[in-house]
């Protein structure tokens, strides 16, 4: 019953949440675009339900620097004052309740990754594939950026073959905690893990 009501509960909490917050968004929103002096929002294409590919909304954090070869330097080194505040406070999350509105996301899920890990996934982690993606799921209230691919995908099965109310509750709940905590955000994943296409080199891709 839960999976029929969770996209109303999805609706009416996303709309809920952007008018609370559009004084956040619109001041956000402004401060960016006066910093970078262009677009606040930061777009990328990611699998959504199914593999449909959509485009997630972020404010942006990072300016488009590059080196000498044209290439564009490490996420650390093109984050701005203002963007390391906005993510170690979740804040570049926020346009992604517009994601949940029209039915892209939904806010508790397995987490929307980049469209070139479709091909290394192994078939029992593509069933998070059958739900919507979230803004937040399992794998960031038990570890966030600090779990491997495969710690991280056994949480997104398990949280999809359990899905409930009472375990979605649970996540918010937690998410808030650590949002409030700013706890176990790292501003370059490079830091400490490979990108899944590069460490599952070796795996045969599904064609």
């Amino acid at each position: 019953m839960y999976k029929y009501l969770k996209r109303l509960f999805d609706i009416v909490l996303s709309l809920f949440g952007l008018l609370v917050l559009s004084p956040i968004l619109l001041v956000v929103a402004v401060i960016l675009a006066l910093d970078f002096k262009d677009t606040p929002f930061f777009t990328q294409s990611r699998p959504g339900k199914n593999e449909k590919i959509f485009k997630v909304f972020k404010f942006k954090t990072m300016n488009n620097k590059k080196d000498e070869n044209g290439e564009l330097l490490s996420d650390t080194e093109r984050l701005t004052s203002l963007g390391i505040f906005i993510r170690k406070t979740s804040i570049d999350e926020l346009p992604q309740l517009f994601n949940v509105l029209i039915g892209d996301m939904s806010l508790i899920g397995p987490r929307p990754l980049l469209v070139k890990y479709l091909p290394y996934y192994r078939p029992e982690e593509r069933i998070r594939f059958s739900v919507r993606p979230g803004i937040t799921g399992l794998a960031q209230i038990t570890g966030r950026n600090y779990m491997s691919w495969d710690e991280k995908f056994k949480k997104d099965i398990y949280y999809v073959k359990n899905l409930s109310f009472k375990q979605d509750a649970q996540i918010f709940y937690k998410t808030l905690i650590k949002v409030f905590k700013t706890s176990d955000v790292e501003l370059d994943q490079s830091n400490y893990m490979a990108d899944l296409d590069i460490e599952r080199k070796s795996y045969k891709p599904i064609s």
